[in-house]
């Protein structure tokens, strides 16, 4: 969260707190914990949860709806939650470990099996938005660095399939959009839970993105295997992952 905001989180929480007879522990920091404030806490006859104070912001405008139509598969339960102020009373995860502490090999195997259990159809009327939606906050927040681009070429290459690929997407889903292992905790109700998903509607291959980003030296040594082995272990169509890729020079 940024530092101006941080405070009056923190005092917001305090009250939160107090009204909803919890007892709180000191926030988490870190560089994983950076558009919210997150703190441990207890709930009146112990049950151990997390407060959460989302900083507003477009992608994750509708986590709490997301938590709420998800229900805890794969996903931490959302116990309490007041839309207004913009706060969740969250499962807490225990012991609660990354799973960015195993090996990338392992990782792949577990996001893979959080994503498929993920991906499903909402019924209408529902709140999310279609990731295209997302796709064009990025080109706009893109094309306003337009001074700043080293080469312009491949930019606007990505800008192109940044409008393309949601159009031609074979089939579409909720989407958890941001899943890389830093967002997946080790917990007892089941082995590993997903937390901050920022749902919208679309692609299931897209949702592969952040994990392999997180991934970089083994993507930049084999771009094409690590592609296609994450893709085998999710289920995914091979063609989705093969239009997004740049022609040789």
């Amino acid at each position: 969260m940024a530092q101006a905001t941080a405070p009056r989180a923190g005092l917001l929480g305090i009250e939160i707190g107090i009204r909803r007879a919890l007892t709180l522990g000191v926030p988490f920091e870190g560089e994983e914990v950076s558009c919210s404030w997150v703190a441990p806490a207890a709930r009146a006859d112990g049950t151990p949860a997390v407060l959460k104070l989302g900083m507003p912001h477009m992608e994750g405008e509708h986590e709490l709806h997301g938590l709420r139509f998800l229900n805890g598969d794969p996903t931490v339960r959302l116990l309490e939650a007041d839309e207004e102020l913009g706060a969740m009373l969250l499962e807490r995860c225990v012991p609660g470990t990354a799973l960015r502490d195993l090996p990338e090999s392992d990782q792949d195997m577990e996001i893979a099996r959080l994503l498929r259990r993920l991906w499903r159809s909402p019924s209408s009327p529902h709140p999310f938005r279609p990731l295209s939606t997302l796709m064009e906050f990025w080109s706009n927040e893109t094309l306003a660095e337009a001074s700043k681009w080293a080469d312009a070429g491949l930019v606007l290459e990505g800008l192109r399939l940044f409008r393309e690929l949601p159009r031609t997407a074979p089939s579409v889903m909720l989407l958890a959009t941001d899943l890389h292992a830093g967002n997946v905790l080790r917990a007892e109700r089941e082995p590993w839970l997903l937390i901050d998903p920022k749902p919208f509607i679309g692609d299931p291959a897209y949702d592969s993105t952040q994990h392999l980003f997180n991934c970089g030296a083994r993507l930049r040594a084999d771009p094409d295997g690590t592609i296609s082995r994450f893709a085998d272990l999710l289920g995914v169509v091979g063609s989705a992952f093969d239009c997004g890729r740049l022609p040789a020079p």
